[in-house]
C-alpha cells in the first residue's frame, strides 16, 4: 500500500444540466456543478445558517452519457471519486487552477415520482429552512454493540 488516499464522497443537488463534450467518435466528458449544504444554528443570533459549497464534477464516456440522459438540474445524487487539480492559462497568459472531482461512481437519489416536483426542489435548494425528511436507513445504526463486524 502506498500510504496515500484520494477519495471524495458527496451527496448534493445538481446546479445545472450535465454538459457533454465529445473528443472523438467514442470518448466524451460530462461536467456539472454539484451543491452541498452545511446548516447550523448561530448561537449568538439563534438563526439557522446555511453555507453552500459548489463542486465541479467530471464524468467520462458511458457514465457521462448516462448522467446527461437521467440527471436534471435540482436532482439529488451521490458522487464518489477523487480530487484532481488542473493548471491552465487564461486569456492574459496567467496560470489558473481548477479543482474538480473525477467521478468514479454515482447513484441517483431522486426518485422518479419526485421528478414531477423537480421545480419545487429547485426553489428549495438554497433555502436554509429546508431539509429532506426521507433518509435511507443506516445498517450500522440498526446493529447492536454485540453485532459489530470486527
Amino acid at each position: 500500500m502506498s500510504g496515500t488516499l484520494n477519495k471524495v464522497m458527496l451527496i448534493g443537488h445538481l446546479g445545472d444540466e450535465v454538459k457533454l463534450h465529445y473528443f472523438d467518435d467514442k470518448n466524451c466528458v460530462g461536467r456539472f456543478p454539484l451543491a452541498t449544504n452545511e446548516t447550523y444554528t448561530n448561537k449568538q443570533t439563534n438563526e439557522r445558517v446555511t453555507n453552500t459549497e459548489w463542486h465541479n464534477i467530471v464524468v467520462r464516456n458511458k457514465a457521462a452519457e448516462i448522467c446527461e440522459k437521467y440527471l436534471t438540474k435540482g436532482d439529488k445524487v451521490y458522487i464518489e471519486g477523487r480530487l484532481k487539480t488542473r493548471k491552465w492559462q487564461d486569456d492574459q497568459g496567467n496560470d489558473r487552477y481548477s479543482t474538480e472531482i473525477q467521478c468514479t461512481d454515482f447513484t441517483f437519489l431522486t426518485n422518479k415520482n419526485e421528478q414531477g416536483n423537480n421545480s419545487q426542489s429547485q426553489n428549495q435548494m438554497g433555502s436554509p429552512a429546508t431539509t429532506e425528511k426521507t433518509q435511507t436507513p443506516d445498517p450500522m445504526a440498526q446493529m447492536g454493540d454485540d453485532d459489530l463486524p470486527f
